[in-house]
């Protein structure tokens, strides 16, 4: 079995996807493209892709269509391509669940670099479970190293981006943090975009 992480790639523009398609597979990823939304539903559901790069404009199904579709059965994360670039566009990719977006055109380090982050959040690592990895409130269990949130013991899925910022504002509770540190703090380096990104996720 192939353990190469599997991206699943949908834009209708077949020369962006073969492009995409060829960083990614130079940097050790499987690659698997679909060209409208109907056919990123369909092959979401049947490669189970390990992450999703997902245009907005599609036909037949568009990107906001095909996240929301998606997000209803599965925590898989997804980054939005968009060429437009307002902010109206990112924030609701990250209101329907989306975990980051990248802007086209786009550098293929960015990309990379951000498949990564993501992929790497959404693994939650390969450490063993120890105390100090579990935050415990009044019928809240936060587990940091299994990405796992849990109320009155019942499990709540959620994307790494929102737990990260969960676990984070858990472990420091009542202290007050400006959208500048929380993004510093969450998004680091890589964050490249707008300051509502914060909003968008504490008001999920």
């Amino acid at each position: 079995m192939d353990s190469k992480p599997k991206i699943l790639i949908v834009d209708d523009e077949e020369n962006i996807c073969e492009l995409v398609r060829l960083y990614i597979e130079k940097e050790g990823f499987q690659a698997v493209i679909a060209n409208d939304g109907q056919e990123a539903v369909a092959k979401f559901n049947n490669e189970k892709p390990d992450l999703i790069l997902l245009d907005i404009m599609l036909p037949v199904k568009d990107g906001w269509q095909v996240c929301r579709e998606i997000r209803a059965v599965s925590t898989v994360p997804i980054i939005m391509l968009t060429a437009k670039g307002e902010t109206f566009d990112k924030v609701l990719g990250l209101e329907l669940g989306a975990d980051d977006y990248v802007v086209k055109p786009f550098e293929p380090k960015e990309l990379i670099a951000r498949i990564r982050a993501v992929l790497r959040r959404s693994s939650g690592g390969e450490s063993e479970k120890t105390d100090e990895d579990e935050l415990v409130f009044d019928g809240l269990r936060i587990n940091q190293s299994t990405y796992e949130v849990y109320i009155d013991e019942k499990k709540v899925e959620m994307p790494p981006k929102e737990f990260e910022l969960l676990y984070f504002l858990a472990k420091n509770t009542n202290k007050v943090f400006t959208r500048d540190q929380l993004l510093d703090e969450i998004w680091g380096y890589e964050f490249f975009g707008d300051s509502r990104t914060v909003d968008v996720h504490i008001k999920r």
